[in-house]
């Protein structure tokens, strides 16, 4: 029975890019153990967008993220690593200075300086939009600590159209696991649009599921701020889903870029005052 399994494992690690991880070891694997065997998983989330205040603008669109474990991960062949291909996922698109990350190992070291060390039954993994034909840009990403199926920590990876980054350490005050009713705040300190003061707090949301993930967050500054949220399911990445997701929606980061700008002119023709861009923190965290 045992070199059944082992067999059986082999087979599964050998075709990943063709079959799930659960269909091979079982349903009963938990979302760490996925990830931690390779697996990628997609999430088309939908995404919605409403500032609030006396000049209102919203938006809802669709947008394709996946979540890896960027130290275990095994992509369908479609999906390169550190390589150029239809999609792809460069290490050195995460973590640390933008254009120059170290992808896990900042995120772990950030994770043990705020004494939360990965223990045994713990994965990183991130939750991000993958390069399109070798074109990246992710206005935020989120390195997730994950035991089992629950949310330990999150680092809001957050990049503006400028060229900077600036990352977000959110957790509970006692570690406890992140559920949909936990409000994470932090102090706005990085300049994200020219249409919003570095001004106020955020609000982070995470709701975690083996099988889903919703996200909110609220900027909030007096009466005016942002609501974003973006919601979606959790299903194998296959070299199929990759084509399916290549011609539903194509273009990946470069749609999400062309959408930016697009709104960010129907701001500006609705009469929003553009803000000088302020000197980024000198940190690149913010605990």
């Amino acid at each position: 029975m045992a070199a059944q399994r082992l067999s059986r494992g082999r087979l599964c690690q050998r075709h990943a890019h063709r079959a799930s991880f659960t269909a091979c070891f079982g349903a009963a694997m938990t979302l760490a153990a996925r990830l931690q065997a390779g697996e990628v998983l997609a999430m088309p989330a939908l995404v919605t967008h409403a500032r609030r205040g006396d000049l209102r603008h919203s938006f809802r669109t669709h947008a394709d993220h996946v979540l890896l474990a960027p130290e275990h991960v095994r992509p369908p062949r479609l999906m390169r690593h550190n390589r150029f291909g239809l999609i792809s996922f460069h290490d050195s698109d995460h973590g640390g200075l933008r254009g120059s990350g170290t992808g896990a190992p900042w995120a772990l070291a950030q994770l043990a300086a705020a004494g939360l060390a990965p223990r045994r039954g713990m994965v990183l993994a991130l939750l991000t939009q993958p390069r399109f034909l070798g074109y990246w840009f992710n206005p935020v990403s989120f390195w997730m600590l994950i035991e089992d199926d629950a949310l330990i920590a999150v680092i809001a990876e957050v990049n503006n159209t400028f060229g900077q980054r600036h990352s977000y350490l959110l957790a509970q005050p006692d570690l406890a696991p992140i559920n949909a009713e936990s409000a994470l705040t932090a102090r706005k300190v990085f300049h994200v649009s020219p249409f919003q003061d570095v001004a106020g707090k955020y609000q982070f949301r995470f709701a975690l599921h083996p099988d889903r993930i919703a996200i909110r967050i609220d900027q909030m500054d007096g009466t005016g701020g942002i609501n974003t949220a973006m919601t979606g399911p959790l299903i194998p990445l296959t070299n199929r889903a990759v084509l399916a997701t290549v011609f539903s929606r194509p273009g990946g980061a470069l749609r999400v870029i062309a959408q930016i700008y697009w709104h960010a002119l129907r701001l500006k023709l609705k009469g929003a005052a553009y803000r000088r861009r302020p000197e980024p923190p000198d940190q690149e965290i913010t605990r």
